[in-house]
């Protein structure tokens, strides 16, 4: 059952402020963050680790290159748009983009490196192979920007999870970007 979307009038009294934040940031308030006010401690986590990627040494490309992997390895359709969104507007590579959405692999080394990477912590549950870890540091990656991956898994764990529970509808500004998972969603599975 999908969750509702709320809005600067209807949520919660503590995560107004944040909606309204989120609006002037935006210039619209994402349908995610509209189902996160649900829970202001929810939604202020989210916001918090998003607002800290600002101190990682990733650049806006790179982290947009990993949110995708990781969503795409989740199966997270609203996610992978969004950020395909944002990689454009962050002048990613269309091909390292595309190589994100589909798993398969980018031109550029490095940010083939940083792909394989990410899907690996999501895929292995943060116990990649050491030649994963090696591929990624021999890419010109360090111990601190393994952690910068892994505060982005962390994040979009959180709203990957989010909007297969709660049915998020893609905002219009991502739609170009729709993607699907070849898993079947939440409300298609059998329950007990």
């Amino acid at each position: 059952m999908p969750f509702p979307v709320l809005d600067v009038s209807s949520a919660p009294a503590l995560a107004r402020p944040l909606l309204e934040g989120a609006r002037k940031k935006f210039g619209f308030v994402p349908n995610l963050l509209g189902v996160l006010a649900s829970s202001p401690a929810a939604l202020r986590a989210y916001l918090s680790v998003s607002d800290a990627l600002a101190d990682t040494r990733l650049t806006a490309p790179e982290q947009q290159i990993v949110a995708i992997a990781v969503s795409a390895e989740n199966g997270c359709g609203y996610c992978v748009a969004a950020h395909s969104a944002l990689a454009a507007m962050a002048k990613a590579p269309a091909d390292a983009v595309q190589a994100a959405r589909s798993g398969e692999a980018a031109t550029d080394t490095r940010l083939e490196a940083l792909r394989r990477f990410a899907s690996a912590v999501v895929e292995t549950r943060g116990r990649p192979g050491i030649d994963e870890v090696s591929r990624f540091l021999a890419a010109g990656f360090d111990d601190g920007q393994i952690l910068d991956v892994l505060t982005i898994v962390a994040m979009k764990t959180l709203s990957n999870y989010t909007n297969h529970l709660a049915e998020t509808p893609l905002d219009e500004p991502f739609a170009a970007q729709r993607w699907e998972s070849a898993a079947p969603s939440f409300a298609a599975r059998p329950v007990g």
